[in-house]
């Protein structure tokens, strides 16, 4: 049985979780675990971010879209995940603002735009609204939770690192874990075990 599973992480080049998502993404290439993980950053090198005007609404309605396609999360929180701020800069925020604007996907050094939509569009029950204040990291989990996805979350550590949980996954922090674990040789390697487990495999 295959599964389409949904990954979010710190994708920052020097401190960022990459290990964990290269990790998993080896596991859904081989012949074993039979799972098609979906990240972050295929979801940003995709048509949508390709486009000449790409804002982070943009790319946060095609985030909703992967993460309802999926039948589960997953979710990297590393030390620097609850600092992270990337596509927070929408002034909007869901409220009629006067001349709005944001700064278009990977365009900083060209400053901010006014805002390209005319209104904010109705996501529906299911989906939370892409024209927000929340970063990324953070949108993405608020999707999968009101969409009721099944939500993992690991810790890059092979420890429960309590104090990296950003505050708006505190209320899961009992289901945090952590990725990285010792076999008999004392080498680190990712737990395949539990992600199996809570995929249900």
């Amino acid at each position: 049985m295959s599964k389409q599973v949904y990954i979010s992480a710190d994708y920052s080049e020097n401190s960022g979780d990459r290990d964990i998502v290269d990790v998993l993404q080896k596991w859904g290439k081989d012949s074993i675990h039979k799972v098609d993980f979906i990240d972050m950053s295929q979801v940003a090198s995709g048509s949508v971010s390709n486009t000449s005007d790409c804002r982070p609404c943009d790319l946060k309605k095609e985030f909703n879209n992967q993460i309802n396609a999926s039948s589960a999360t997953i979710f990297i929180v590393g030390d620097k995940t609850a600092s992270r701020t990337a596509g927070s800069s929408c002034t909007r925020g869901g409220r009629n603002v006067f001349w709005p604007t944001c700064t278009p996907y990977k365009q900083n050094t060209n400053g901010t735009k006014v805002c390209k939509l005319t209104y904010v569009p109705y996501e529906g029950i299911n989906n939370v609204s892409c024209v927000n204040r929340y970063s990324y990291l953070r949108h993405e989990f608020e999707q999968a939770r009101i969409s009721k996805k099944k939500i993992i979350i690991v810790y890059n550590s092979t420890r429960k690192e309590y104090d990296w949980l950003p505050s708006y996954m505190k209320d899961y922090s009992s289901l945090a874990r952590p990725f990285w674990k010792r076999n008999v040789y004392g080498e680190k390697v990712g737990d395949y075990e539990f992600i199996k487990k809570e995929l249900g495999f």
